[in-house]
């Protein structure tokens, strides 16, 4: 049965970028230095009014394909991750199918999954590789949740940034991506949501857990998402490991969703672990959703601490509630 593994990685972020002293120039009575602690993040990446998801992906996957002399189409399938498609139809995916030239035997999707998106891609990916369908898949990532977010929104704007990630899922060998497990809770629907522009009618729509105190389009409650994370990642991650018959010592990284530092921190204090073990990369980042796992290992690796062999973990969690992790052997 082919196996699948993580190959490269191409990033792009918007050339516009939001820094905290910008923020605080325009918002005086804002205390950006006492946000930024809680949240690690310096700047962030802001997409153009006239720049969407697709043309974010269609940057990243054509980086990806320079830099690595991949041609287009040699692609089998494309999964575009995004929870701020260009239109709700057509497809996001078909977009930018044609944008690259691949070919027209392509498969094409959009999945709609926020921050748990990149390890429930990279599970289907795998699927299509195990059962024999596809070879290569380009796997990307690409949000604009600044599109949902209003210019006064003390909360919000100090933590999402937008970016694209296209990653190149190749057969290999041996199993480098196993133990995959996952988690859905659809009652915290009402802690992160965009309850507009879809198809459910005004009156009808899932209604924010608690009194929107901004005017933005999106709607985020961030203690609940807290404890929610708390309670089910670090449980994830030993059910993990044990199924696998491993230790935590046998783990080298624990590659996690970068949502803010607190909560990062507070994950690092519940798994007895340091920032070697569990690494935070969201100063000149911010919080990118789908695309923060991607941009982590791509980090990493520039860094030399992506090892060869070396047993990881890599976990999404957020928006839905949803939740997946895997293990993750480079090559």
């Amino acid at each position: 049965m082919p196996h699948s593994q993580i190959g490269p990685i191409a990033v792009h972020f918007p050339e516009r970028v939001e820094t905290n002293e910008q923020l605080q120039a325009d918002n005086p009575d804002w205390d950006v230095a006492l946000i930024a602690e809680k949240t690690g993040i310096g700047l962030r990446h802001i997409a153009a009014p006239n720049e969407t998801a697709s043309d974010l992906a269609a940057q990243a996957c054509q980086k990806l394909f320079h830099e690595n002399d991949i041609d287009p189409k040699s692609i089998d399938f494309l999964m575009l991750c995004t929870q701020t498609p260009d239109y709700p139809l057509p497809t996001t995916a078909c977009l930018v199918q044609d944008r690259l030239g691949l070919s027209t035997h392509c498969g094409a999707l959009d999945f709609n999954l926020g921050c748990s998106g990149f390890v429930y891609g990279l599970s289907m990916a795998k699927g299509l590789m195990a059962s024999g369908q596809c070879k290569r898949i380009l796997l990307v990532t690409a949000e604009t949740y600044s599109k949902y977010i209003s210019p006064d929104d003390r909360s919000l704007r100090t933590i999402f940034s937008d970016a694209a990630a296209a990653t190149l899922i190749e057969t290999c060998d041996d199993p480098a991506l196993t133990g995959f497990e996952f988690g859905t809770d659809g009652s915290g629907a009402d802690t992160l949501i965009v309850n507009d522009g879809g198809a459910r009618c005004a009156d009808q729509a899932i209604k924010p857990r608690h009194r929107k105190r901004w005017s933005s389009r999106l709607y985020m409650d961030g203690p609940s998402l807290m404890s929610f994370t708390i309670g089910a990642i670090p449980q994830l991650i030993r059910d993990m490991v044990d199924k696998a018959n491993l230790q935590m010592s046998d783990v080298r990284l624990l590659l996690m969703h970068q949502a803010t530092r607190k909560m990062l921190e507070h994950l690092q204090t519940a798994l007895n672990v340091d920032e070697v073990k569990l690494p935070i990369r969201l100063f000149d980042r911010g919080n990118t959703v789908s695309s923060t796992l991607p941009i982590l290992i791509n980090d990493l690796r520039s860094e030399g601490k992506i090892v060869s062999g070396s047993q990881n973990v890599l976990v999404g969690f957020g928006v839905g509630w949803s939740w997946a992790g895997c293990l993750w052997k480079p090559s």
